[in-house]
């Protein structure tokens, strides 16, 4: 597999996009702009990039709590993302969804999940449609370390391997399941190790490394694509922030050497002096891209602000199931 000049900038610029605009939002979340909770994806680019750039438009994803960064991989728009964390009728879910429930159904983000591991069933629930409809599809499930410990997970990871289905499970381990460390909630240090149970092919990469992840996306969604059933990536990743919003708020339980340890290996500081030495794109030119997408996020914002709020005649509109006589 050949890694050409195109693929380094298209993954250098989809973690781009995924930092700033996950920044910005933690700075609107600290001015209060932002209703509800807020939990930012920074630190962890290079898996949703390199997962993302391995998939096709039409392929599917779906994703958790901290999805921002999969959708904006997947090809989302600042306006509609920046106006549905500002809860404006101008969002992808008309205001009514915010951060936890965001999706671009046409983009084949399948949505957003404030429910640890709820992705993982819905991701074969696509992979099954798509090997029905023999439409050629592949459905990659986003989900972090501690949702390898929900039940939703074994299910789905068991009839996905029962019934070969072109899915692409993508472990974001970053050590933390909320406030606490991996090693007091599971006895094994690495998740592929589950993998074996099911019978199912897995691969441990860097997940500060975009390259590494892409190199295995692609031959884990070849692998789903011809047929051959489903596989897992867990990819060795870290958030920067806190598990919601920017500040600890009192609550210390990460030590700050380790923080500083995991930010020195940032993976888009990586990539640039990757395509700097390769000749690929110079520092002036990774500059422009990052002026480029500010500019971007700047219009985002402005168009959040200027965006009307739903009209609370539009409650019960898209709600898909109600009980009219219990209203």
């Amino acid at each position: 597999m050949e890694l050409t000049d195109d693929t380094l900038r298209d993954l250098h610029r989809r973690m781009v996009r995924i930092r700033l605009f996950e920044e910005a939002a933690g700075r609107l979340a600290e001015a209060n702009k932002l209703p509800g909770f807020l939990h930012l994806y920074v630190g962890e680019e290079a898996v949703a990039a390199g997962v993302c750039v391995a998939l096709t438009d039409e392929d599917q994803i779906t994703s958790t709590h901290r999805g921002h960064g999969h959708l904006v991989a997947k090809g989302g728009d600042f306006n509609r993302m920046m106006a549905e964390l500002m809860a404006k009728s101008t969002g992808y879910c008309k205001g009514k969804g915010g951060s936890m429930h965001i999706s671009d159904l046409e983009l084949g983000m399948l949505g957003a999940n404030g429910i640890v591991g709820a992705g993982t069933p819905i991701a074969v629930g696509a992979g099954f449609a798509n090997k029905y409809r023999d439409n050629g599809k592949v459905a990659a499930a986003f989900f972090g370390d501690g949702a390898t410990n929900i039940g939703a997970f074994h299910e789905a990871a068991n009839m996905a391997c029962a019934l070969k289905l072109p899915v692409v499970f993508v472990c974001e381990n970053n050590e933390y399941g909320e406030f606490t460390p991996r090693h007091k909630t599971m006895a094994i240090t690495d998740i592929v190790d589950r993998a074996v149970g099911y019978g199912m092919p897995s691969v441990m990469v860097d997940g500060m490394d975009a390259v590494a992840v892409y190199e295995a996306a692609v031959e884990a969604v070849a692998r789903a694509r011809a047929g051959a059933g489903p596989s897992l990536i867990e990819a060795k990743t870290y958030r920067y922030y806190n598990h919601h919003g920017v500040q600890n708020l009192g609550l210390k339980y990460r030590p700050d050497a380790e923080v500083e340890r995991w930010k020195e290996r940032d993976a888009i500081n990586g990539i640039q002096a990757r395509m700097a030495e390769a000749g690929v794109m110079t520092p002036d030119q990774a500059e422009a891209v990052w002026a480029e997408i500010r500019a971007d996020i700047d219009a985002a914002i402005k168009f959040a602000d200027e965006s009307p709020t739903p009209d609370p005649s539009m409650l019960l509109v898209d709600v898909y199931s109600q009980n009219v006589e219990a209203l």
